[in-house]
């Protein structure tokens, strides 16, 4: 049986750090891109999943509902994976679809309109902020932390911050 070992929102979605920090240091041999635009994008699709091919990691790219199925039908057979979100908005949804996230963390979101930097490098809006009080009251760790060599702010830290 497969095991998530961690749900990340980066809007970056893979790229050095997560290669190199996140994945070898929790002992990861899967990366699952969960984004239903880039699943659907045969072209994007092919980027990402050729981004590591020298890694030997095995890297999938899926929509929500792809990440929810194989989880049920699967149980991601035996893969440690790293999920990988753009969007606050999108871990929800699959949570919501019944996806057992146990941590999510947030390490890598753009500053835009209306949004606040929590920590450097990440950076969320109210309403998002309110998401991830959802988030957290079922359970789910939810922490912001760029790389793990730095350290990790909790939730309720973040808030008092915000």
């Amino acid at each position: 049986m497969g095991k998530i070992l961690l749900a990340r929102v980066d809007d970056r979605l893979i790229h050095g750090q997560v290669m190199t920090k996140w994945s070898k240091g929790m002992n990861t041999n899967a990366l699952f891109v969960v984004d239903d635009a880039i699943a659907a994008d045969p072209f994007m699709k092919d980027i990402y999943m050729m981004s590591t091919s020298n890694t030997g990691m095995t890297i999938k790219v899926l929509s929500i509902d792809e990440a929810v199925d194989y989880w049920n039908k699967e149980n991601y057979e035996d893969y440690r994976v790293i999920l990988l979100f753009k969007t606050i908005g999108a871990v929800k949804d699959a949570i919501d679809k019944g996806l057992p996230i146990e941590r999510l963390n947030l390490g890598g979101i753009a500053k835009g309109k209306d949004s606040k930097f929590v920590i450097p490098n990440v950076a969320v809006k109210p309403d998002e902020l309110e998401v991830l009080k959802e988030i957290a009251n079922k359970g789910i760790e939810v922490f912001f932390q760029v790389v793990p060599d730095t350290k990790a702010v909790s939730l309720k830290d973040a808030i008092k911050s915000y």
